[in-house]
Order: C-alpha cells, then sequence, then structure tokens
C-alpha cells in the first residue's frame, strides 16, 4: 500500500465557520491540532507519501502536519475540487490517491486502512466513506435506488425535502485511481456564487459514465467533520473518552472518566490511580504505581513509579520514584527532583535540581538552585533569583537546614551540613558545617507604647450585662 498510495489533506480553509482567525484545522482537540491528529492516522496507516494542500498563509498548518509532509499551495479558496488539482501537481509515482479533510480528529487508522486496501481489491474507479447520520445537515446526501446502487451525491442546499430526508451522507473521505483524476478534474464546472469546484462532482460524473463507485460505511462519530465550536467541543470529549479508554484498558485505574482530561498520546503505567479534576497534558508521562490527583495538572510533566501528586501543578518537569508533591505545589519548567523528594503546601520550585530526600515542604520559593540531597527547606523561604534584570543561581550543599522565612540571595553557595538561622538573609558563602545568622538582635524597649501612646483605655467589667449595658438591661 506504501508505494502505491498518496494522501491529500485538504487543509487551506480558514476559521469563517469556527468565527476564528485561526485557520479550523488548527483548533485543538486533546492538545493536538486537528490536522495533525489526521496526519498521525496516515502515519499509523502506512501511507507514506502526504501532501498538505495550504493557503498562501498556511505555515503555522505546515509546522502542525509535519516535515515528513509534501506541501503545496492552493493560491485562493475555491473549493475541494481545484485543491486535489493543486495536490495532484505532488503526485508523481502513486496509482491512488487518498483524498480526506484535515477536521476529522476521531478518524481511525483502520478505517483508512480497510478503505484503501478495499478500494485496490476491489478495482473500483471511486470509494467513498459514507455514514448513517441522526442529523446530516450539512453533508451532501448519499441517494440510491430502490436496489440500493448509488444514484447520485446531491449537496445540502439542492436537496429537495425527500432527500434532504436521507441519513446516509457523504463524509468526504475517497480513495481514487489517479487515472480517474487525471480524466475528471480538468471537467469540473464551477458552482455560484462564489465559484468554486466541489470534489464530490467527480462521483456524478463517473457514473454518468458508466465506472463503478464504491461505499463503505463508516461510524458516523468516527468520521464526522468538525465545523462550529459546538462540535469541536464534542471531538474532544468523544476523542477524551477515547484516549481514557485506552489507559484503562492498559492497566490505569481512572476513578471519575467524566472528569478527568486525557490529552494525545500521554502515557501512564500500570497500576497508577487517576482521581477527579485531573488534567494530563500533551507530552506528559507517568510511570507505574503512581497516584495523580485528585486536581492534579500535568503538562509535559514526566513521572517516574510511585509518585503522588495532589490539588498541584507540574510543567515541564522530571519527577524521579517516590516523589510526594502537594496540596497546592507548583513545579515550573525545569524542575528536576531526584528520589523521595517532598513538595509540599504552597511551594514552588522553577529551574532547579533537588537531591534525594530533600524537603521543601511550606510556603517556600525555591528558582534557579541546585539542592543537595537530605537538606530541609523551612517554611517561607525564598531563594531570590533575580536582581531585576538578570537570574543567578544558588547552591545548597547535602544535608543542609534553612530556617524558616530565610532568604538566599543569589548568587550564593550554602556548604554541606550547614545551618541558617529562620529569618536571616543570606548574602554571602556559608562554609559547610557551619551556622549563619543574619537578623538583628532582638531589643526590648519597656512600656514603649504606654509612653507613646498613653495608658490603655477602660475596658467594660466581665460578666456585665450583654454589650455592656447595665444589669438587667437590654444592653442597647
Amino acid at each position: 500500500m506504501v508505494c502505491k498510495v498518496s494522501a491529500a489533506i485538504l487543509a487551506a480553509g480558514m476559521g469563517q465557520r469556527m468565527r476564528s482567525v485561526l485557520p479550523k484545522v488548527l483548533h485543538q482537540v486533546c492538545g493536538r491540532p486537528m490536522c495533525s491528529l489526521v496526519r498521525e492516522v496516515l502515519r499509523d496507516a502506512g501511507i507514506a507519501h502526504v501532501v498538505g494542500v495550504v493557503s498562501p498563509q498556511g505555515q503555522a498548518v505546515r509546522a502542525a502536519l509535519g516535515a515528513d509532509t509534501d506541501f503545496v499551495v492552493q493560491p485562493q479558496p475555491l473549493g475541494t475540487g481545484d485543491a486535489v488539482r493543486y495536490a495532484l501537481i505532488r503526485v508523481v509515482d502513486s496509482a491512488h490517491v487518498l483524498v480526506l479533510y484535515g477536521d476529522t480528529p476521531l478518524l481511525r487508522p483502520e478505517t483508512v486502512r480497510s478503505l484503501v486496501c478495499g478500494h485496490i481489491a476491489a478495482g473500483p474507479a471511486v470509494s467513498m466513506l459514507t455514514a448513517e447520520m441522526d442529523d446530516p445537515a450539512g453533508y451532501g446526501r448519499v441517494v440510491r435506488d430502490p436496489e440500493g446502487r448509488l444514484l447520485e451525491i446531491v449537496e445540502q442546499l439542492q436537496c429537495t425535502p425527500q432527500q434532504a430526508a436521507i441519513r446516509e451522507a457523504n463524509v468526504g473521505i475517497y480513495c481514487v485511481d489517479r487515472s480517474v483524476l487525471d480524466r475528471y478534474i480538468p471537467l469540473l464546472e464551477a458552482h455560484p456564487p462564489q465559484g468554486e469546484y466541489l470534489f464530490t462532482d467527480i462521483v456524478g460524473l463517473v457514473l454518468r459514465d458508466g465506472l463503478d463507485v464504491r461505499t463503505v460505511a463508516a461510524d458516523a462519530e468516527e468520521v464526522a467533520g468538525v465545523n462550529s465550536r459546538h462540535q469541536l467541543a464534542e471531538a474532544e470529549a468523544k476523542l477524551r473518552r477515547r484516549e481514557v479508554r485506552r489507559l484503562m484498558d492498559s492497566g490505569v485505574t481512572v476513578v471519575d472518566p467524566a472528569t478527568t482530561y486525557v490529552d494525545r498520546g500521554v502515557t501512564v503505567g500500570t497500576d497508577t490511580v487517576v482521581r477527579p479534576h485531573s488534567y494530563l497534558l500533551r507530552g506528559t508521562a507517568v510511570g507505574s504505581g503512581c497516584t495523580i490527583g485528585p486536581g492534579a495538572y500535568l503538562d509535559g510533566a514526566t513521572l517516574a513509579d510511585g509518585v503522588s501528586v495532589i490539588f498541584s501543578t507540574v510543567e515541564g518537569s522530571c519527577v524521579g520514584p517516590d516523589c510526594t508533591i502537594g496540596p497546592y505545589a507548583h513545579l515550573r519548567p525545569g524542575t528536576v527532583l531526584e528520589t523521595a523528594v517532598k513538595v509540599g503546601n504552597f511551594a514552588e520550585v522553577k529551574n532547579s535540581r533537588l537531591g534525594v530526600g530533600t524537603k521543601v515542604s511550606h510556603h517556600s520559593y525555591v528558582g534557579d538552585s541546585d539542592v543537595g540531597r537530605d537538606t530541609n527547606v523551612g517554611a517561607g523561604a525564598v531563594f531570590v533569583n533575580y536582581d531585576g534584570r538578570d537570574k543567578h543561581r544558588t547552591t545548597v550543599g547535602d544535608g543542609a537546614f534553612i530556617g524558616c522565612n530565610v532568604n538566599l540571595v543569589a548568587p550564593v553557595r550554602v556548604g554541606d551540613r550547614s545551618y541558617v538561622a529562620a529569618g536571616s538573609t543570606i548574602t554571602d558563602e556559608v562554609p559547610a558545617e557551619s551556622l549563619a545568622i543574619a537578623r538583628q538582635r532582638q531589643r526590648v524597649i519597656l512600656e514603649w507604647v504606654r509612653r507613646r501612646f498613653g495608658p490603655a483605655p477602660d475596658r467594660p467589667e466581665e460578666g456585665r450585662g450583654h454589650g455592656g449595658g447595665e444589669p438587667g438591661s437590654d444592653g442597647f
């Protein structure tokens, strides 16, 4: 199949129907642009040569389809037939061409393989997918004779009331012999009022000449296109259910699939438990035996085995085995946690490496730092990494103790097994096994408040009437 078939993804449309400045095919489903998902399906189906038909402003679409895609520009949006005409410029050696749209994110590789292999085996001029839909509005209707033979495809705007009631729809995915395209593409006529050339007309021309058109029934949900924000949300929900089911089938416990959001391509190891209201976004990989959530937000995170993330955010970070994160912690990009690290309540770590067994437990900020093993960072400690212009790094050795409300002003180094007393602001190196205290000695001035403000005002005696009134009064 690889050497005989090319595919053309029609992706030159803009975002008018989505009411968006973003081209429709770039709207995301499960963390991926729709056209990227279609391109992945073709890779998985074994079709090596793929042509992307893009607009002159289609640089972002090119990036989404990938470097292994051949591209051609459709200068003006003159319809699907015109787009296929440009695609043929790039199709040289293939005997068959698969034509599909970039807005079908639920399409499966096995459906593509079945359509293409069946076309090659049966030998019709055209093979096309159709689907029975509860609401086929917007799709061309498949009109058949009483014996079920295909008569024509009628577009929505040209349907009679009887034809509009037909539930079998043309979903716009075809496999066509290259020779048929060469013969019939030049015969397409422009449709008013925009002067568009519709690829669907190929079917009518082929049938008129007595050639065979093969229809293949497909699942309506799988082949549905996305033309509105409502349909985009529906596609997101359907693909998300598919991804969650994939995880559960592989040995992952998902406590509440309805509130678990999993992007395409996320991997999770066996016996991990994903609790409600958790997000596992693109680029995330989770090991085995982890506890994710409730309320976990993982974006491009790599988690080893045995990690716990509760009500916390992990972005672009690598977390080693048996680490505990949360509740309400935030790991920002560039963070690396080694084994058995704890990052606790309202702590934030950014672009830092924390060694084995280190703890950052409460309300602390560790930024641009290298922290050794078995170090304790106390509540309210701040690694002061920014001087208003540049970022600087802090280094803390093994077994150190950073007390509560300490400021480590970078660049600075704290040696192994050193102690930094609570409330200190450290600007110079602390040698190994030393105690650093950087705070003013406590001073108490007796009766300063009385001398400054006078004696305390009298207060009502306790036990008197409610509100301080006389005994027996109502206190007002």
